[in-house]
């Protein structure tokens, strides 16, 4: 008994979208304003992470076409380098990328809602949990239901970021947004600022590899998948850098990174009293869609791991009925739970971006390795190939190391944590492989 291809190419770019779009959108860009010195810097470094992302996406388009199998970038990585990475990466994902985000996640999720309902001092955490349980239940009984709930979720994240851009250029714009430059610029080069806006900016754009994790539940995955990748993460570009535009008109450059909350700050500049409730209302449905996804998709990981015989042998069993893998549903909610218990947000993200980017590196850099292993003329006809070989994922693999070192500069203790949990899980492996 496998898995149902229950997803259409629609499906499955709504996974790509909601995977992406979070809270970051709607928080980060104060950062970035506050590192660079024009309007116009701003704007190319939203570009230039979108074109970041995009080769990301590429290059999990082309190994989604090759290997359009559950687990996804685990694949790509135990084929590609050596069945160790692989698992490093579940065994990362499970005890902090995808467990901590969701708990990060859901307590940004139950912050927003409870101040929608007027219950801002309330503590988060019970919410949050609630929150995951609930979402459990739904991706429990079958990847469609989980679908169905994501689709709708980002369909509404969309439309509340379109109402704001579509507000935004029908608003008058602050005087002088375009060209406003920074009085007391920070005592850095452009080129290191630009840098550093760049952060941020990634962290915002991270989570396309969503797709590549439910291959095997998708229709035609060799034709849809790429698909999906390529028309969900360029439509968030396009969102994002948008977004940024009219943030820019509304607030300034000055007045964007003066202020921590830039979209509830640009909302009530268009709509009045309104506008605050309109975007704690859109993070909150955006940050729930996010949870959706986090629990219906990463836990085909665990499964592809169980099945290889290399973790829990009951992570590879799917529901008699609704043919999900409803035991490590069960284990990822129950830790990321824990995770929300004992975690502060900053922390729980610190860990999930040092781990993430050194895997999102390292699967770029299979695309290297698989073109000289299965090269193009052993592939089927019309395979999709990631542009600009080898240079691009090169570059991208640069970046991703960048990333990672920014973190271990920001804040070395998390970092030397999440290490010491990536090292603790070389024993595992070597346990399994041997009882498998």
């Amino acid at each position: 008994m496998g898995f149902r291809r229950a997803l259409g190419p629609f499906d499955a770019t709504m996974v790509v979208i909601g995977g992406i779009i979070g809270s970051g959108i709607f928080i980060n860009p104060y950062i970035v304003a506050q590192r660079l010195d024009t309007s116009a810097l701003v704007l190319g470094a939203w570009v230039a992470g979108g074109f970041i992302a995009l080769a990301g996406s590429y290059a999990y388009a082309e190994l989604g076409a090759i290997f359009p199998k559950a687990g996804g970038q685990y694949v790509y990585l135990r084929d590609g380098w050596h069945p160790l990475v692989g698992f490093m990466y579940g065994w990362a994902l499970l005890l902090l990328i995808e467990s901590g985000a969701i708990a990060a996640v859901a307590i940004t999720f139950a912050s927003y809602a409870l101040r929608l309902a007027g219950r801002p001092d309330a503590a988060p955490v019970p919410l949050a949990i609630a929150a995951i349980a609930a979402l459990s239940v739904v991706n429990y009984f079958g990847v469609k239901p989980g679908s169905r709930v994501l689709n709708v979720l980002v369909v509404l994240k969309v439309g509340a970021l379109a109402v704001l851009i579509i507000a935004g250029a029908l608003a008058p714009s602050s005087a002088g947004w375009w060209s406003e430059a920074r009085t007391n610029p920070a005592p850095v080069s452009v080129l290191v600022a630009f840098g550093a806006a760049l952060v941020p900016i990634l962290f915002a754009y991270g989570g396309w590899q969503n797709a590549n994790y439910i291959a095997e539940e998708i229709d035609n995955p060799r034709r849809n998948l790429p698909l999906s990748l390529l028309v969900g993460t360029l439509t968030v570009v396009v969102i994002y850098v948008t977004v940024n535009v009219v943030y820019l008109r509304a607030l300034g450059l000055e007045g964007l990174a003066a202020t921590t909350t830039p979209a509830s700050r640009a909302a009530a500049f268009m709509f009045g009293a309104l506008g605050d409730r309109f975007v704690t209302a859109a993070i909150a449905i955006s940050t729930f869609g996010f949870l959706d996804l986090a629990i219906l998709a990463p836990t085909r990981v665990y499964y592809a791991m169980a099945a290889d015989r290399v973790f829990l042998p009951a992570l590879s069993r799917l529901h008699p009925t609704y043919q999900t893998p409803w035991i490590a549903i069960l284990i990822q909610s129950t830790w990321s739970c824990v995770l929300a218990l004992t975690g502060r947000y900053e922390q729980l993200l610190n860990y999930v971006v040092f781990a993430d980017w050194i895997f999102f590196g390292l699967t770029v850099a299979t695309v290297v390795v698989f073109r000289r292993t299965y090269p193009l003329s052993q592939r089927p006809a019309g395979t999709f190939r990631a542009p600009g070989y080898p240079f691009v994922q090169i570059a991208f693999v640069v970046v991703a190391a960048a990333v990672v070192l920014s973190v271990i500069g920001a804040d070395p203790s998390s970092a030397w944590r999440g290490a010491l949990l990536l090292a603790a899980g070389i024993p595992v492996f070597y346990w399994f492989t041997r009882r498998g």
